[in-house]
């Protein structure tokens, strides 16, 4: 089961399908008529292959326990559940910053981090959460409670696979603002509470059968990305990107080459997963793509802390939800309490 469908989860799915015909793949998006374009060229490629469509608002707690639902009558079993859904609302850059940045010896990490250069304004969704906070990890959390009957069965091995950020940094976090109400870097902060969030599920669930990975894909180009600055300012310093890609392996660029970590994860077996490293997509200068760990830099009692308190605001919006006349007030109270 998959995530967005367009830029690496699509092309996630071209390599799955390669990889093996004979899987059943379920996408997973808030856009049925992308889901339906990605279908027919998923179908086109490989013919005579198993593609479901589900409608999913991972920022939604009602889209994803109305998703959960379907997804529990028509399947007895989940093997892989893709979480790559994400967004990044109005980015910021600093333009200043960036072209200092771009011609100094620090380009390669400004360009694979954005650290020091992007923020975003966030905002409350429908359900009274921080809309970063909700898409990027709250309604993949609450998913993965909802289909646990379906991951973890005895006898039955299952992987839950996060596509997080060489952006997602400690110090955009702190676990008494988990949902980064006070901040200006939500993106970074979901990311880096996503990586501890992984930990936090091997601890509790292996022994049930459920193991968690996290990766990241590299500079990609997708619409995210694309996102960030005007398009001509891509087009003008897309020539020095490809020119930097000689020098560094974290500039995989295309989707293709930003899924091969979430494709190597499929090949191995999870036990021999390390629960505290994310897994790099890299390219190297030659065009070689490969997947390498790299330790993540978590606090094990903070990611035990953030998966107490997603319980807790799981109790909370469930609370909501069974009550038809809520009180906004009380409710908002509820929300608050769980910071």
């Amino acid at each position: 089961m998959l995530g967005v469908i367009v830029g690496i989860g699509l092309a996630l799915c071209e390599r799955l399908l390669t990889e093996n015909s004979q899987i059943r793949l379920c996408l997973a998006c808030r856009n049925m008529q992308r889901a339906e374009a990605a279908r027919s060229a998923l179908l086109t490629s490989h013919t005579g292959a198993c593609v479901d469509l589900l409608h999913l608002d991972v920022g939604s707690v009602r889209s994803v326990l109305t998703a959960a639902k379907e997804v529990k009558t028509r399947y007895r079993k989940i093997d892989f559940l893709y979480l790559n859904a994400g967004i990044m609302p109005n980015p910021q850059v600093d333009i200043r910053a960036f072209i200092k940045g771009l011609f100094s010896r620090n380009v390669i990490n400004m360009f694979a981090t954005a650290e020091g250069l992007l923020t975003q304004q966030d905002h409350l969704n429908s359900d009274g959460l921080q809309e970063v906070f909700a898409t990027n990890l709250f309604g993949h959390f609450l998913m993965i409670r909802e289909l646990e009957p379906l991951l973890c069965q005895a006898g039955h091995t299952s992987r839950v696979v996060w596509t997080s950020s060489s952006n997602a940094r400690r110090s955009a976090f702190d676990i008494e603002d988990m949902q980064h109400r006070n901040g200006t870097e939500p993106y970074s902060s979901s990311k880096y509470a996503s990586d501890m969030l992984s930990l936090a599920l091997n601890r509790q669930k292996n022994s049930q059968g459920l193991f968690s990975s996290v990766i990241c894909p590299g500079l990609v180009m997708t619409n995210l990305t694309y996102g960030i600055l005007p398009s001509f300012f891509w087009t003008l310093i897309m020539p020095i990107m490809w020119l930097i890609r000689i020098f560094t392996n974290t500039f995989t660029l295309t989707p293709y080459n930003g899924a091969e970590a979430l494709h190597w994860l499929f090949l191995q077996a999870p036990e021999s997963l390390d629960p505290r490293a994310k897994y790099h997509s890299l390219t190297s200068g030659l065009g070689t793509n490969y997947t390498e760990p790299q330790r993540m830099d978590i606090d094990e009692e903070m990611s035990e802390a953030l998966y107490k308190k997603l319980l807790k605001l799981e109790t909370v919006v469930r609370r909501k939800l069974s009550e038809e006349n809520a009180d906004n007030k009380a409710y908002q109270q509820y929300l608050n309490e769980t910071e």
